[in-house]
């Protein structure tokens, strides 16, 4: 197996062997494209790397050869169009399948990938354009994504190809058809034109509670460290089929539907869908026979409200969460339904999975787990104490020894903000969390989410928890709201489920029910029953836009 090249010891017997004797070696000049996609190819060409399907009924199914001749097709078109070494190129191409061929053919050449949302406006590719300078743009043939690419055009001076996805248009280079009409090897670059491991290989945009979306880049060793996330914490298995719900455009994409599967020997599911719907997504586990999933937690709140029952999920075995905390209810209805345990993890854009609950442990709903190998963690209060168990500080990575394998590099050109976040050996993850006596870390919020109510401090994700437990809540999301008495008092913002009826007897009832599931003092003295609540591009609840709309 292509892992046994960058690891020792693949087997471990306990966590504590795990984060004791696990390590990753790196070779010079790795490039993921070259080392292990066309080296799959070259060993095993059949073996399956993707099964894709969509919405509409189409399907395909890739093997590692047709991702290395795609790939090696899409960068000799890519050069012939002029993009070299170092260029910075924007993919906005939701699920589609041509996503994998032009990010492996942008790592071959040594060109920039930066993964895009489709859901960017013109202000928005602007911003991204000229903060980057993007030189060329591929998107899918969608009307308004490429109406927002013209007009940003004008203003972004370092934009000089479009590129569009099966489609001829004026002005845009037809990526299909000049993939199909290059030749079928692309021949790596040597001297000044190789990639070296330093060198920036992706840039993500983060989505960002507040101000202007910062700018993480990564290096040509990033990938490799997605073997703990992939490997051991997602626990893929060889020749299996993972599904990571994710669009490609924000990392959670790199975390489960490229990197570390492909490397752990795992196929990758992609179902590019339009709208979630419940049912189609377990259909799609059903039919192809997913091995391994991994969703944020919206996504499996609203999997428990369907009859699981009357789906096949024989094939699926294993089960992870991430992107905000899971509430124990959710993982105790899961349980029941399927009898799976659900794995939790933690990690940021800026990294890889931090905190995990691993195989060889019992998870605790709630928890993120403990901290993985090479990830020297730990909670420090607002002086950089050390925080005691039980107390809630803020998560830190000490990068003193060495940094974590798929740490960031800082965020590109804005040294004032990396120095702001990462000083002295020290990078300050800006999430608030506590440690139990066993090890394990619970979150409690953003910190600036952390509500401070008559001299108390309430994390929203425990009052967000115990609202969870009522069976009228599908969504819900706890805020601050300025009191002149008390300084700040809670305010729950909910979702109902759809057997239940906004009023003001419900709003009561789940008042009541805060009050005996968690602390009094906690209960949320303001309720209001919204359709949906408003997000981030990787599905995140914006509490600071609820703050913000609230202070108007």
């Amino acid at each position: 197996m292509i892992l046994d090249k960058y690891l020792p010891q693949t087997a471990f017997k306990s966590y504590q062997d795990f984060t004791e004797n696990f390590q990753i070696q790196i070779p010079d000049n790795f490039n993921f494209a070259f080392d292990v996609v066309d080296e799959i190819a070259r060993e095993t060409p059949d073996k399956i790397a993707m099964v894709w399907c969509n919405d509409s009924g189409e399907e395909a199914v890739f093997t590692f050869g047709q991702m290395k001749k795609y790939s090696d097709q899409a960068a000799n078109f890519f050069h012939s169009s002029g993009i070299r070494k170092g260029d910075p190129v924007m993919l906005v191409l939701k699920r589609r399948f041509e996503f994998w061929f032009c990010t492996l053919a942008l790592n071959k050449i040594g060109a920039i990938t930066i993964p895009a949302t489709h859901l960017l406006s013109t202000k928005d590719i602007v911003y991204r354009n000229n903060a980057a300078d993007v030189k060329m743009i591929v998107c899918v043939p969608d009307s308004e994504v490429i109406q927002h690419v013209e007009e940003a055009e004008p203003n972004s001076p370092t934009l000089k190809l479009k590129m569009l996805i099966g489609e001829n248009r004026e002005g845009w280079l037809n990526f299909n058809s000049g993939m199909e009409n290059s030749p079928e090897e692309f021949i790596r670059p040597v001297g000044i034109e190789s990639t070296r491991n330093d060198d920036i290989m992706l840039l993500y945009f983060t989505s960002g509670t507040t101000g202007m979306p910062k700018m993480v880049n990564h290096n040509y060793i990033y990938p490799l460290g997605h073997i703990l996330t992939a490997k051991y914490w997602q626990n893929v298995q060889d020749n299996g089929l993972h599904f990571t719900v994710a669009d490609t455009g924000w990392a959670k994409s790199a975390w489960g539907k490229l990197y570390g599967q492909w490397l752990s020997g795992s196929a990758v599911m992609t179902f590019d869908f339009d709208k979630f719907i419940p049912k189609n997504m377990m259909e799609v586990i059903e039919k192809y026979k997913v091995t391994t999933f991994c969703a944020p937690p919206t996504i499996y709140r609203f999997l428990i409200k369907e009859d699981l029952t009357k789906f096949n999920l024989e094939s699926l075995k294993y089960c992870v969460v991430a992107g905000e905390p899971l509430n124990p209810e959710v993982y105790r209805q899961f349980l029941e339904a399927t009898g799976i345990k659900l794995m939790e993890g933690y990690g940021q854009t800026e990294c890889t999975v931090a905190l995990a609950t691993y195989s060889w442990m019992e998870p605790k709903p709630g928890s993120m787990g403990k901290p993985s190998p090479g990830y020297h963690i730990d909670l420090v209060d607002d002086e950089g104490n050390s925080c005691e168990i039980g107390e809630e500080g803020q998560i830190v990575i000490y990068t003193d020894l060495s940094a974590p394998i798929g740490m960031f590099g800082g965020y590109y050109r804005d040294e004032v903000l990396t120095e702001k976040v990462w000083h002295d050996d020290v990078y300050y993850t800006g999430d608030m969390a506590w440690r139990d006596e066993d090890g394990y870390y619970w979150f409690v919020g953003r910190a600036d989410d952390v509500i401070k109510s008559s001299g108390y401090r309430i994390g929203p994700f425990e009052v967000e928890s115990a609202l969870m437990e009522h069976p009228a809540v599908m969504e819900c999301a706890i805020t601050a709201v300025p009191d002149p008495d008390r300084g700040q008092v809670v305010k729950a913002t909910i979702i109902l489920t759809k057997n239940y009826q906004a009023s003001d007897e419900l709003a009561k009832e789940l008042q009541e029910h805060v009050k005996k599931v968690t602390a009094p003092y906690k209960y949320p003295r303001i309720v209001e029953f919204v359709s949906e609540l408003p997000k981030t591009i990787s599905g995140k609840i914006r509490r600071v836009q609820i703050r913000d709309e609230d202070g108007k």
